[in-house]
């Protein structure tokens, strides 16, 4: 279990990590810089409650993820869903907020998570349980800009140059970054064979 005291600013990222890649690492130095983090968490799920096909062996990409992370000081990675037996991130940031009391999280997700941010299950919960930062990736600022998510709470958008303020504001809040993205995908890893489940 990762250890933090009351008053750490930590971001969490999600994820199956199927396999972990350049992207990642990207959006996780990208979010200590413009957020003011102390720390980013990798949340690896044992499996994704909206995708049809179960990924590789939990143990095989958390160590994919160590291998790529190599001991970045401020990058943690983790397998607290298997630990406490959730597969909702409803349920996973619950059992995070009651276990590390005091501590500032984030939550960060891609603007492509953004986009179907309303197909997740609690995801209005979610939105009311810790500030949100939401990162760019290729092709989805539009589509992330105009979702049901952020159209529904416009009036609690933190504008980006204030960015750095995340990590203390009360939920609801989120904003979004734009700037220089990583174009990879897990899904096309795959494709190309470079990863087998």
């Amino acid at each position: 279990m990762p250890i933090a005291t009351a008053g750490l600013r930590v971001g969490l990222l999600g994820g199956s990590f199927d396999p972990p890649h350049a992207g990642h690492l990207h959006i996780s130095k990208w979010a200590l810089k413009e957020f003011g983090l102390d720390q980013v968490w990798w949340l690896v799920s044992p499996g994704n409650p909206l995708k049809s096909e179960g990924p590789a062996d939990i143990d095989r990409r958390v160590l994919a993820c160590e291998q790529l992370v190599d001991n970045h000081p401020r990058i943690v990675i983790t397998d607290l869903e298997r630990r406490f037996n959730t597969r909702y991130t409803a349920q996973t940031l619950q059992k995070i907020q009651q276990r590390y009391l005091g501590v500032r999280f984030v939550w960060l997700m891609g603007a492509d998570n953004l986009a179907t941010f309303h197909r997740w299950d609690r995801w209005d919960e979610i939105m009311h349980m810790m500030p949100i930062g939401v990162l760019a990736r290729p092709g989805d600022q539009l589509a992330a800009g105009c979702s049901p998510a952020a159209r529904r709470y416009r009036d609690y958008r933190l504008k980006a140059r204030r960015s750095n303020a995340l990590p203390y504001r009360a939920a609801p809040c989120w904003t979004l970054l734009t700037g220089p993205m990583v174009n990879m995908s897990s899904t096309e890893i795959r494709a190309r064979g470079e990863w087998q489940r």
